[in-house]
């Protein structure tokens, strides 16, 4: 199958790419800030990578969505509350962009305020004639830091889109690659490039590749809402979240969405509470 093709198979037309992961307002433990924990993840051996080893549904699929809600529901009933609490919103996981394009811009909204990194986003797809289409990785590799870091990518994250773009090159990544990866696959392919974490790769395969069945254990969002959901004291690690979250299988995406709106939810009443 050509990649135009996959590509059609896994996404539909929808609201800007990043709008799905901009909206959910997560911290990654990728940027070091003040109220995260350290988690540390073991490195695992990179694998040759088997072909046609994704078979599950993507989640830009509706129909796989309700499927998720359902079983959600019945495994779950503290989850299921809270997917009853918020049943206008059902969840969006959608985006038209190509794998190299969602992690290029997966980095260079690092650690930026949603504004600022679409700012810098925008000026930097300005720079291929184009547009979005034209973001290739042998486009970007012949733009120097230098260029770069005139519209405002810093010096560091120049060097992550050309370890990006010059892996690609190289033949190490391809698109086509990428949408045959396991999630397990993914998560050690994607991780070898400069600047791209687990979180990052675990943000990627669910609002770009729209995997079912991620569960971003390190992010602080969905970690908080674990923690509120079954009445935790302290905030779970890797382990105990991979426990607690198994009967969500094999929507652990779907299910971790829920948190970050029960995490809403709960800033909201606070705040009512406090005026």
């Amino acid at each position: 199958m050509s990649l135009r093709k996959t590509l059609t198979a896994l996404n539909r037309p929808s609201s800007p790419p990043d709008s799905s992961i901009s909206a959910v307002k997560t911290e990654s433990l990728e940027t070091s800030g003040p109220s995260s924990s350290k988690i540390t993840f073991r490195p695992r051996k990179i694998r040759k990578v088997s072909p046609a080893t994704v078979t599950a549904s993507p989640l830009s699929s509706k129909s796989t969505v309700d499927a998720a809600l359902r079983h959600l529901r019945i495994s779950d009933e503290l989850l299921g509350a809270v997917i009853s609490a918020h049943s206008t919103t059902p969840p969006v996981f959608e985006s038209t962009s190509t794998p190299f394009l969602s992690l290029a811009r997966s980095i260079l909204y690092q650690q930026l305020a949603t504004k600022a990194a679409k700012c810098i986003y925008d000026r930097f797809v300005s720079l291929f004639r184009g547009g979005e289409p034209a973001v290739l990785p042998e486009s970007v590799t012949s733009i120097s830091a230098v260029d770069l870091r005139e519209i405002g990518v810093s010096g560091r994250k120049a060097s992550y889109l050309h370890d990006l773009a010059g892996k690609y090159e190289a033949g190490v990544l391809s698109d086509e690659m990428i949408l045959g990866m396991s999630d397990e696959e993914l998560v050690e392919r994607l991780t070898s490039v400069k600047g791209i974490g687990v979180w990052t790769v675990h943000m990627f395969m669910m609002f770009s590749l729209h995997r079912p069945d991620v569960l971003p254990v390190g992010d602080l969002g969905v970690r908080k809402g674990v923690r509120d959901l079954y009445g935790l004291k302290n905030l779970p690690g890797p382990l105990q979240m991979e426990q607690l979250c198994e009967k969500w299988r094999p929507y652990r995406s779907v299910g971790s969405w829920y948190m970050w709106r029960l995490i809403e939810s709960n800033k909201t009443s606070k705040t009512k509470l406090s005026k």
